[in-house]
C-alpha cells in the first residue's frame, strides 16, 4: 500500500533500506548517503507491505512549473510488481493537484549500463521523454539524461 510519509526520520530509514538493496544502480555510498539525507526534506511516498517498505518515491521542485522524481527505489525482489507505477500514480496525483506543468527525472543515458536501460524504459513506460543529455552533470562514464513529461 502506497501511503505518504511526513516524519523524516522515518523517510532516512525508508530510503536507506530500499537504496542498500540495489547496489547496481546506487552503490557509491556518498552519493546514496546524500540522497537518504535529502529525502527528509521533500514529499516522500513508499510502499510498504507488513512493515516492509518495497519501494518509495520523492518529489524535488525544481521550478515553480516543475516537479523532479528526485531519487525511486523498488526493492529488486518486488520488480515487476507494479510497485513503481503505483508509486507513481501517486507522485503524479499530487504534482497535478499542485498545478506544476512538467515533470523531469534524471537518469543515465540508455546504452551506457544495462541496469539503468532497465530504468530508462520504466520511465519511457510512464510517458517520459528525452529531453537533454548533459555529459558534464555527473561525470564523463555517467552522462546525465534528463526525462520529461508534460502535466495534463
Amino acid at each position: 500500500m502506497v501511503e505518504i510519509i511526513e516524519q523524516e526520520e522515518e523517510k532516512m530509514r525508508i530510503s536507506a533500506a530500499v537504496l542498500a538493496s540495489l547496489p547496481e544502480w546506487f552503490g557509491i555510498p556518498e552519493s546514496t548517503a546524500v540522497y537518504v539525507q535529502e529525502c527528509r526534506e521533500y514529499p516522500f511516498w513508499a510502499d510498504i507491505c507488513s512493515g516492509i517498505p518495497r519501494g518509495f518515491i520523492t518529489l524535488k521542485e525544481t521550478s515553480p512549473y516543475t516537479a523532479e522524481i528526485y531519487v525511486m527505489g523498488v526493492r529488486k525482489e518486488y520488480h515487476r510488481m507494479g510497485i513503481g507505477h503505483k508509486l507513481f500514480e501517486r507522485f503524479y496525483d499530487y504534482v497535478q493537484k499542485r498545478g506544476y506543468l512538467f515533470i523531469q527525472v534524471k537518469t543515465v543515458k540508455e546504452g551506457r549500463c544495462p541496469e539503468y536501460d532497465v530504468s530508462n524504459a520504466f520511465y519511457k513506460s510512464l510517458g517520459f521523454r528525452e529531453f537533454e543529455c548533459i555529459d558534464t552533470l555527473w561525470d564523463s562514464s555517467n552522462p546525465c539524461q534528463i526525462y520529461i513529461m508534460a502535466v495534463t
